[in-house]
């Protein structure tokens, strides 16, 4: 299904990994696994034919379906029914419209050869299963939360989340012989996840997977391959694991254990050798000896382990907000559709200093259109909203639309810099850093960055604006878990005012919301932890 051998992946000049060698058989369920920015994303765009590698070989056999981390579709795409693009996995929308143009055909001129071409292409489309197909694939879409009438729109006014689960939806109706999936429960509240898991787990073909979701990893892989990269100026590597996550991270740990003890007993007797060597090298007499003493010192040096550096740990503030005005935000009747019915109408609220507002409602209520449009990204059909006195504004876009793909990290920090701020290049790049991006991924374009990557930049410019405000949609997306819990961390002493949309319940749970609106009526409440059972169902 898929060899890998002695595979070299390069980023921005930079090898990320080097000399990984594993195969994929059929039915192998097996999980990519390391920290934010250790390359999984890229050796993942290599293994799935999206970039190439830079050293290595990687081999392919049989039909295989690959989800992208950013998954982009063309214009013209965009422009036709989401159902046409899901049933383009296995080309049911071309053979529907060659049959169309062929009964046009027959028609208009009813001779012997159009009826002929007409009925065999019709015959071999039947048995392709091309009637039925149509409700096969409404079916997974409506597993993935996609409910029908959304279906039927155009796919460029979908929300990213509604695009990325019917690109979903694509590569599994597909039929693949292998699945490679990069974050495929984003964006999937907690009933779509739960009939993904189900799908994977009985799926027949081969599976590969990136993941931070912990209930993925362990219900649906069998096992793990590890890339082990700790800082940005390492090298990973791939090592393997056989089992479920939860029995990766008890072996890995009794691995990491059994190395330090044995890196430890080695530099112990370095010491001890190279003490002999210094006692008896300046005597000639036992010149020979001591040079011996040396060849060894180096062969266990060449042989050693060496202390394994452990993964970095970020350590993330968010600057004092400034002073805003009491009354923050207030809106007034707003409305918003894309050409159908409208998606909400009629939603007034108003927020105060320091309140937590948790938006929630299930796919397509208009969460993220309510973020986009108090951000000024997109514009209501009606209503109108005002922010308060001294308000600053900093907005977290769920698909990353404050970047751009083209242009460095630095740039965008730079971009973000208020006029006469006094922040220095290096202040900018500490700023970075502590969110683990640093050294020369600082000057990468930040279309090269992971999903993971990109949350992190996205943060790091919310701190340069002097926000007092944010917009947050879906702010822990495709970040590893010691990474969530120190963004949780930084956010719940923040004494700003936060408007958010999340799915991760214990991610809410820290930020302590303060009220909620229940989209798409805009009801709004005080939080309670009962709302928190419709948090992994938004």
């Amino acid at each position: 299904m898929l060899q890998v051998q002695n595979l070299t992946v390069e980023v921005g000049g930079r090898n990320v990994v080097e000399g990984a060698t594993f195969t994929i058989m059929a039915r192998d369920k097996v999980g990519i696994v390391g920290r934010n920015g250790a390359g999984k994303t890229s050796m993942f765009k290599v293994l799935g034919g999206e970039a190439d590698p830079a050293g290595g070989k990687v081999a392919r056999t049989g039909m295989y379906g690959y989800l992208s981390q950013d998954p982009r579709v063309s214009k013209e795409t965009e422009a036709k029914p989401a159902i046409s693009h899901v049933l383009s996995g296995r080309n049911i929308d071309g053979d529907l419209e060659r049959l169309e143009k062929l009964r046009i055909a027959m028609e208009a001129d009813a001779d012997e050869r159009n009826v002929a071409r007409y009925v065999k292409a019709e015959e071999a489309f039947n048995l392709k299963g091309g009637y039925s197909a149509e409700s096969e694939a409404r079916s997974i879409a409506a597993g993935l939360g996609l409910r029908p009438d959304r279906l039927d729109l155009a796919l460029g006014v979908l929300s990213g989340g509604e695009r990325r689960r019917v690109e979903l939806a694509r590569i599994l109706f597909a039929g693949s012989d292998m699945l490679l999936l990069d974050e495929p429960t984003n964006h999937l509240d907690i009933d779509a996840k739960t009939w993904l898991l189900n799908f994977l787990r009985n799926y027949k073909g081969a599976l590969l997977v990136i993941s931070h979701d912990l209930e993925l990893l362990d219900e649906a892989i069998t096992r793990v391959l590890h890339l082990d990269r700790p800082d940005e100026d390492d090298i990973g590597a791939v090592y393997e694991y056989r089992g479920t996550y939860s029995q990766y991270k008890r072996s890995r740990a009794e691995d990491e254990a059994r190395a330090e003890k044995k890196a430890m007993m080695q530099a112990k007797e370095v010491a001890r050798l190279q003490d002999v060597v210094d006692r008896f090298g300046a005597k000639a007499t036992k010149a020979t000896m001591a040079h011996s003493i040396e060849k060894r010192i180096a062969r266990i040096e060449s042989e050693g382990t060496g202390m394994r550096k452990k993964d970095r740990v970020l350590n993330v503030k968010f600057p004092d907000p400034p002073q805003s005005g009491v009354t923050v935000l207030t809106t007034k009747g707003l409305s918003k559709g894309y050409g159908g019915p409208p998606v909400f109408e009629d939603v007034s609220f108003d927020i105060g200093r320091g309140d937590r507002l948790l938006v929630l409602g299930l796919n397509g209520a208009g969460k993220t259109s309510l973020l986009r449009i108090l951000a000024g990204a997109t514009e209501a059909n009606l209503g109108d909203f005002e922010w308060g006195y001294q308000v600053n504004v900093g907005y977290f876009a769920q698909e990353h639309d404050t970047l751009d793909p083209k242009q460095s990290l630095m740039w965008h920090m730079r971009r973000e810099l208020p006029l006469g701020s006094p922040l220095t290049e290096t202040q900018l790049r500490a700023l970075l850093g502590m969110f683990g991006l640093q050294g020369d991924k600082v000057f990468q374009e930040s279309g090269s960055l992971s999903g993971g990557e990109k949350t992190k930049l996205t943060l790091a410019m919310l701190m340069v604006g002097r926000n007092n405000t944010l917009l947050l949609d879906e702010p822990t997306n495709n970040l590893d878990p010691h990474s969530r819990e120190a963004v949780a961390g930084a956010l719940e002493s923040w004494k700003g005012t936060i408007i958010m949309v999340s799915h991760d319940e214990e991610f809410v749970q820290r930020l302590r919301p303060t009220k909620v609106i229940l989209m798409p009526d805009g009801q709004v409440d005080y939080f309670s932890k009962e709302w928190l059972d419709l948090v992994s169902l938004s």
